[in-house]
């Protein structure tokens, strides 16, 4: 296919992603469109955070996948100055919620996902710096950790231009091209040039903008996208010996991390589960736009210090707000629109979107040039929503408790 033309639209780490399979897969002319700079939008304001212990059969084999292609792209990427983190993910569960998560551990079982149950005491046993609350108990992923976003999107960019793709900022698209009953391209603007790109595919990885795009097809999915904020420490004294951490009954989460110089530190996040919906206004907005109440950081302190009392002590040392989006029933969207020839779509990754892309890349790049993914997807088809169903769902106005809640 080596005549071939894709477009990707988006140069956050799905799009990177899908560009730099289809490069690995000699597809053709592989292109990148990004609006601002490469990782503008949420991916760089991303925890990164990676376990396989999801909920779902294809969750499972795409996030088993997933983690084997981060060990890989840890060996491909050092020179340009990626590692992943490989501690470990420990998912933190109260005795409420667990029998939910219990009932999943046949699915790990059956597809050699490891994992090991703890008890608050073996928690804190091996990580002295927590202290998990009695009753909380621990589903450890020995092979899950981290990346830091910092170090691996322009890692991801450099090695996708060595394979040939072109990477082009700020570059704003704002339409498509249809012609014979499919996508032909799209329409763009750069420094006020319009122009006119012509592809044999297009994949939109546009995140919290795919509804504002989309409009000017007539076309939707079901889609919430809310305000969500991580932040990082001062520099420590010396590193703390822990995994990442989902803290589910605390509502957020917490993991080693380096400062770009370096310096050891604490990364953290929570939800704010009594927000509302966030509607991106248009196709051009920035999420330097947005802002968090002055007072959530001292609520995070409170919410996981419990946990982890090391931060109880420690000064925040910045504050990044992005966007989370999820579908209607809580899985990603993922593969072609039917009645669109030539336009397929990646999003809806909740807050694992970092998670989740090299095996998104992998699929999308399969689906694209091969026809077919290696992965079963329907549970993840941009086609499995009923209209009736789309149209209520984004009629509403939700707060972020009334959406189906993942993490990582």
């Amino acid at each position: 296919m080596a005549s071939a033309t894709a477009i990707v639209i988006g140069g956050g780490v799905i799009g990177l992603s899908t560009a730099y399979h289809l490069a690995r897969r000699r597809f053709g002319r592989v292109t990148v469109l990004e609006k601002a700079v490469l990782g503008d939008g949420s991916s760089s304001r991303a925890a990164g955070i990676v376990t396989g212990h999801l909920w779902t059969e294809t969750g499972v084999l795409a996030r088993k996948r997933s983690l084997a292609l981060f060990e890989e792209l840890s060996d491909e990427l050092r020179a340009h100055g990626y590692t992943f983190n490989q501690v470990g993910c420990l998912n933190l569960f109260g005795a409420e919620s667990w029998p939910e998560r219990e009932a999943l551990l046949p699915i790990y079982e059956r597809h050699g996902v490891p994992f090991e149950v703890m008890d608050a005491a073996a928690i804190a046993e091996r990580w002295p710096a927590l202290r998990p609350d009695p009753e909380q108990i621990g589903l450890f992923d020995p092979v899950g950790g981290y990346s830091e976003p910092h170090a691996y999107l322009p890692a991801l960019a450099a090695r996708a231009r060595e394979l040939g793709v072109e990477i082009v900022e700020g570059c704003q698209v704002t339409g498509f091209v249809q012609r014979e009953g499919r996508i032909r391209g799209v329409e763009t603007r750069t420094a006020g040039t319009e122009e006119l790109r012509e592809a044999d595919v297009v994949i939109c990885t546009v995140h919290a903008w795919t509804l504002k795009l989309l409009e000017r097809l007539g076309r939707a999915v079901p889609l919430k996208s809310f305000v969500h904020q991580r932040y990082l420490t001062r520099p420590l004294p010396e590193p703390l010996e822990l995994p990442a951490i989902n803290a589910n009954p605390q509502g957020g989460y917490v993991r080693p991390a380096h400062s770009p110089a370096g310096q050891p530190c604490l990364l953290a996040g929570f939800e704010t589960a009594d927000r509302a919906e966030f509607r991106v206004p248009s196709p051009e907005f920035d999420l330097s736009e947005l802002a968090a109440p002055p007072g959530l950081r001292q609520t995070l302190t409170d919410r996981l210090s419990t946990l982890l009392p090391q931060l109880a002590t420690s000064d925040w040392a910045s504050e990044s707000v992005g966007l989370i989006s999820f579908s209607v029933d809580g899985e990603p969207i993922l593969g072609a629109l039917g009645d669109l020839p030539g336009l397929y779509l990646g999003c809806g990754f909740h807050s694992g979107g970092f998670a989740y892309n090299p095996v998104a890349g992998e699929l999308l790049a399969e689906i694209v040039s091969e026809g077919a993914p290696s992965i079963e997807l329907s549970a993840f088809s941009p086609e499995r929503f009923e209209a009736s169903a789309l149209k209520d769902y984004l009629a509403k106005n939700l707060i972020q408790a009334d959406a189906v809640r993942r993490r990582h």
